[in-house]
């Protein structure tokens, strides 16, 4: 008898471990652009490895790479990393969503309008967010109105996004600088450009993901997953 225990026992163990394996396997390629040769390269590491926990496949590429052929990912994140001025907009046409937190491109995918310091920019110490829209994914079920998202005041990238787009959170006390805000697929972004796929920028910087308080990290994984939904 207590051999049968045991070995139903094991059995319910094994069918267990392959459910929760299962659940956290293949949830989506990334293709994580940055600039490989680059002294902050290490966050972009810590980056990958939360992504890796959550069970994504993420891809490095550096910043010069080719533009991977449409649908060959399911989702592309953009690095603050990346060098701006030689980056440009290779990316905007792309049919796959894009996550960027490089304020400096966001003109260039067409997130913002082009006018550095009026439609996009940073501000150089904050902690916390406005989040103006909780119903919404981006959200992460966070409450409406002041959160925490750093354990201290750093930096965080802003845009005054196009008509199109759903704004989730703001700076405090300035309700025209957008720091997380997404574009569904067809949606009307800056320059009268249609999002050929769901587009989200954030407000992180170079080194600030290890930074994130718990609220900030939620925020993240949710844009990611709003992302990449299909």
């Amino acid at each position: 008898m207590m051999i049968q225990k045991t070995i139903t026992f094991l059995i319910f163990s094994l069918i267990f471990l392959g459910v929760h394996a299962q659940s956290k396997k293949n949830r989506g390629n990334i293709l994580y652009v940055l600039r490989m040769e680059y002294r902050d390269r290490p966050i972009d590491e810590k980056v990958k490895a939360h992504l890796d926990s959550l069970g994504y496949k993420v891809t490095f590429a550096d910043q010069s790479a080719e533009v991977p052929k449409a649908h060959a990912y399911d989702l592309i994140i953009i690095s603050s990393t990346v060098g701006s001025q030689d980056f440009e907009g290779k990316y905007k046409d792309m049919e796959t969503p894009i996550l960027s937190w490089e304020n400096d491109i966001l003109d260039d995918l067409r997130f913002t309008g082009r006018n550095k310091d009026v439609d996009f920019g940073e501000v150089t110490k904050e902690h916390y967010i406005w989040i103006v829209n909780a119903p919404h994914p981006l959200a992460a079920g966070l409450p409406a109105g002041i959160n925490s998202v750093y354990r201290k005041d750093q930096p965080m990238g802003w845009g005054k996004p196009g008509l199109g787009a759903s704004i989730i959170a703001t700076i405090p006390g300035q309700p025209d600088k957008a720091i997380i805000f997404g574009y569904e697929k067809g949606a009307t972004m800056d320059y009268n450009f249609l999002a050929p796929a769901r587009r989200v920028a954030f407000f992180l910087d170079n080194t600030t993901f290890p930074l994130l308080k718990e609220n900030g990290l939620k925020l993240f994984d949710a844009a990611v997953n709003w992302a990449i939904a299909k």
